[in-house]
């Protein structure tokens, strides 16, 4: 089951069924992520890269009570060691100062 915001764009008809419109997006890890001022590193060989951006697809969006608007997108990150699987996370809400909209 997808998330779906009242600001969801649909494509699609009754006939061949409805499906979110995608809208190609890079999420910023690094301010997503952001760390702390002055915090330690203990760098982990096996753990997530948080660091660049990451391509993700956008398909609804959610308005914060103070007027921030957030993105629900489907994104991966992968992990530092270089590996070929990523760690695959879907429908979370991402504040729209750190997606760009891909060409």
């Amino acid at each position: 089951m997808t998330l779906h915001s009242p600001f969801t764009v649909w494509e699609g008809d009754d006939i061949h069924g409805h499906r979110p419109v995608l809208t190609g997006v890079s999420v910023r890890l690094d301010h997503l992520f952001a760390r702390p001022p002055g915090a330690r590193r203990h760098v982990i060989e096996t753990g997530l890269d948080l660091t660049g951006e990451v391509q993700g697809c956008l398909h609804g969006r959610f308005p914060g009570v103070e007027g921030d608007w957030l993105g629900v997108v489907n994104y991966e990150i992968g992990y530092a060691d270089g590996r070929r699987d990523k760690l695959r996370l879907v429908d979370q809400l991402v504040p729209f100062h750190v997606l760009r909209k891909r060409e």
